[in-house]
């Protein structure tokens, strides 16, 4: 009796080391499988948007899509079945990304009369969704979200800065140039102080005189100069981010899905759950 009440925890458990973690061998040959599904999926995606090509193969790609979908399903349920609070991955960032890129092929099911082929087109778009499923794979994404948070308000005084200035410059050259050279009104000179300090130039607008010619020049310059600046503030501060960072395995909760766990760690962070608990 007590010896069978203990197989489904212990089969629960192996399962969720499998799909959760990546220190084992049969962990890693999960993630490495379902990166090359992922792979495949998007690439499917993207070759049925290419009307030629989805003329010519759809009955592969359909079929395709749905061997997919169906792994799909079949991990997002495996998912769901070996934690002990479902909901947290359910409504979790990664739980509401799986779902979304899963349902799009059963509701084309729902829609398949020729009046919905517009929404179809829509619903088959959220599959791309497919891609952030990547980021739970890539470890140093975590260090990078980091930097960026902690970069966010010097980004944002730097921003306000370029603002100021495009503002300034978009007034001078209104003032320079005029309405004659399509410089109808400081907004427009804005606009085109933005696009020159980004380098982007779109030529839609350009001065025509040479103090205007002068002054655009300097703007040009001074804007790969200020690409530089976000660049070196994100980049400090992802060095900060990996020279504190501690180190963590794969290792995630059976109970709430927590992972990056210590490696000395017995108990989750999160919610107290015991690790490795059978």
């Amino acid at each position: 009796m007590n010896q069978s009440s203990n197989k489904p925890s212990s089969w629960k458990s192996k399962l969720h080391e499998i799909i959760y973690e990546a220190d084992t061998p049969a962990g890693k040959s999960f993630d490495i499988i379902l990166l090359i599904t992922i792979l495949a999926s998007i690439i499917l995606v993207m070759l049925e948007s290419v009307k030629t090509i989805d003329q010519k193969y759809h009955t592969f790609l359909n079929v395709s899509e749905w061997v997919i979908t169906i792994l799909f399903s079949i991990e997002y349920i495996a998912r769901i079945v070996t934690v002990k609070k479902p909901l947290k991955y359910i409504f979790s960032f990664y739980g509401i990304v799986d779902l979304l890129s899963t349902i799009p092929k059963y509701l084309s099911l729902i829609f398949a009369g020729t009046h919905a082929l517009v929404a179809l087109r829509a619903l088959r778009l959220l599959r791309i969704f497919r891609i952030l499923k990547l980021a739970r794979y890539l470890g140093a994404s975590n260090n990078l979200v980091t930097a960026l948070k902690a970069s966010r308000a010097k980004i944002s005084v730097f921003l306000f800065a370029v603002l100021i200035m495009a503002v300034i410059l978009g007034t001078i050259m209104y003032l320079v140039e005029g309405e004659e050279n399509g410089f109808t009104n400081i907004p427009k000179g804005v606009y085109w102080a933005i696009v020159t300090l980004t380098t982007v130039g779109f030529g839609d607008i350009a001065p025509q005189t040479p103090l205007g010619q002068l002054i655009a020049s300097l703007v040009m310059i001074l804007g790969y100069g200020i690409i530089a600046i976000p660049t070196g503030i994100v980049g400090a501060e992802y060095a900060n981010t990996s020279r504190k960072e501690v180190h963590t395995n794969t290792q995630s909760c059976p109970n709430c899905s927590k992972g990056k766990h210590r490696d000395d760690a017995e108990f989750c962070y999160e919610c107290g759950y015991k690790l490795n608990d059978e």
